[in-house]
């Protein structure tokens, strides 16, 4: 009896097309309706002091109605493509140990961000799509809100969808105490990954 097996070069096309239907283009995260962060600033310092990402370190954080920090974990991303089938995963199992889930509730009233610390610049990458999809599906899946995703480079923070970000903290700057999380600099408005429309949006829904 003969088994066969399929060519190593089928497989590996189909895993890929199937990981590029796991992630969000910039316009389909823009058009979702993301509710806006009152003061991103404050939330990424926070995070960037409590947890002291380094590049492929992902944070997850749930915030309550009034943007206060609810529970949070971080960890650092496997080496392997970027798939947001396995970034849902891992963000939902590390929802699941830091707070119980919000599914009985006919509407989330908490709100889930993501704060991914990496290399190069800020313009989307398909592993940013990646890590988009997984946060909308983990959240949909515990209950939450989905909220902002943020990415923290060499050059700073960036909220995508939004076209707000600063230049500290970024990947290598020395985490503040959190004392020191409201202050300064103005926000400055990017243009990668977002649109200034999506700025007219209310802050919270």
């Amino acid at each position: 009896m003969t088994f066969g097996f399929a060519s190593s070069a089928a497989t590996s096309t189909s895993g890929s097309a199937s990981r590029l239907a796991r992630m969000l283009q910039p316009s389909e995260w823009t058009a979702a309706g993301i509710p806006l962060l009152r003061n991103p600033r404050e939330v990424v310092s926070g995070l960037h002091t409590r947890h002291r990402p380094t590049p492929s370190t992902a944070v997850v954080a749930v915030l309550d109605p009034e943007e206060r920090l609810a529970a949070s974990a971080s960890f650092a991303r496997r080496s392997a493509p970027a798939d947001g089938w396995e970034f849902r995963n891992a963000l939902l199992a590390h929802l699941r140990r830091v707070i119980p889930h919000d599914l009985r509730r006919r509407t989330p009233v908490r709100t889930a961000v993501l704060l991914y610390c990496r290399e190069g610049d800020e313009r989307w990458t398909e592993e940013d799509g990646a890590w988009m999809w997984g946060l909308r599906d983990a959240c949909t899946l515990h209950g939450l809100r989905c909220g902002a995703y943020i990415t923290l480079t060499r050059g700073g923070w960036q909220v995508f969808g939004e076209g707000r970000g600063g230049r500290r903290p970024n990947s290598t700057s020395v985490p503040g105490d959190l004392a020191d999380t409201m202050a300064s600099e103005p926000y400055e408005l990017r243009t990668a990954g977002g649109s200034s429309e999506a700025l007219r949006r209310t802050a919270a829904r």
